[in-house]
């Protein structure tokens, strides 16, 4: 593994929620050991309201989340990543670019919040349960001896993350 900061990337189709999430909290709680950013392979083009709205409830700056493809991240200049999740289905079975530098990849399917039907109050909830299993994962992530573990035993460990309680189906069921 490279010298910190790890450069990571998490994935999902539209960049709008689970991504963004995942962005700011693992910037938030890797104290500067982790460069976190987020793409789709078919941006929305918006942080989705509900996701925006609840990072600000706990004290996130939302200010530079932005909804993007993932072909921003695989053109010349672009950061070279240590880590690549995914953390929806539906990119997870998408044919990622190739990305420079074999980063480690895994992944971290959670339900979708953006797809929570009913009341305000109930579709507020589901970002919140999305925001909390992504932040489980990222806790047990940044607590990892990442310097200190080889190739394979970091991607059992990124699996095995993957499959924590709340995980979908996909992501249980990943080899």
């Amino acid at each position: 593994m490279s010298e910190q900061p790890y450069n990571v990337l998490f994935l999902c189709t539209a960049n709008s929620a689970r991504s963004i999430i995942a962005e700011a909290v693992l910037n938030r709680m890797g104290n500067g050991r982790f460069c976190a950013y987020s793409a789709g392979s078919r941006p929305r083009g918006e942080v989705n309201p509900h996701a925006r709205r609840l990072l600000e409830s706990l004290n996130y700056d939302t200010s530079g989340l932005r909804s993007k493809s993932w072909n921003e991240f695989a053109r010349p200049g672009a950061p070279v990543f240590d880590f690549v999740f995914t953390v929806c289905d539906n990119a997870a079975g998408e044919t990622c670019p190739i990305w420079p530098g074999h980063p480690i990849t895994a992944h971290w399917g959670i339900p979708d919040p953006a797809q929570a039907r009913g009341s305000d109050a109930e579709i507020a909830n589901a970002f919140y349960d999305a925001y909390r299993e992504l932040a489980r994962r990222i806790e047990v992530f940044a607590a990892l001896p990442l310097a200190s573990l080889d190739r394979m035993s970091l991607q059992d460990r990124l699996r095995e993350i993957g499959r924590l309680d709340g995980a979908t189906a996909s992501a249980k069921a990943q080899d």
